[in-house]
């Protein structure tokens, strides 16, 4: 047992590392975690056991700092990280090994059936952040997301609840 819970830290570790890191772009492309002092809006994201979040597609604008309010309106558990399209490929093959693994990372909230879990993300720079849930399955069933960061661009404020 001791173990198990020494291999699963050091694996949290390691996904820490992939979430923040995968290649050399990883963390900023995706951005950086936010100020609560500094967000300019709120957006909750509805997480349901039919593998889909609403919305799953978002607009935000570089530099923006949003907080989101992940509700997880089903009955098991969900999870919304943001990071590539390569950084959760990865991230979700780690999961599918360890399933067990719990996040303690900026980038990532888990959320039991009927809570909530808030994230404050800051977006850097122009082009597409994607979200997904990890839990095994999840992912593979499509439960992800894109989000646009626009260079001075409009938000999507009807996404913003």
């Amino acid at each position: 047992m001791k173990l198990r819970l020494i291999s699963s830290a050091l694996l949290l570790c390691i996904a820490s590392t992939v979430a923040y890191a995968h290649g050399d772009d990883e963390g900023a492309a995706i951005g950086k975690p936010g100020n609560a002092k500094t967000v300019t809006r709120t957006v909750s994201v509805d997480m349901s056991d039919t593998m889909r979040f609403n919305p799953s597609q978002l607009t935000v604008r570089s530099g923006e700092t949003i907080r989101f309010v992940a509700k997880n309106v089903g009955k098991i558990r969900h999870e919304m990280m943001l990071g590539t399209e390569a950084g959760l490929n990865d991230h979700a093959a780690l999961m599918r090994k360890f399933p067990e693994m719990e996040h303690a990372d900026a980038n990532a909230v888990t959320v039991e059936p009927g809570k909530s879990a808030q994230m404050i993300w800051q977006f850097t720079k122009a082009g597409v952040v994607d979200f997904a849930c990890l839990e095994p399955g999840h992912y593979e069933a499509g439960m992800t997301g894109k989000i646009a960061v626009r260079e001075g661009g409009a938000s999507n404020e009807m996404a913003a609840r």
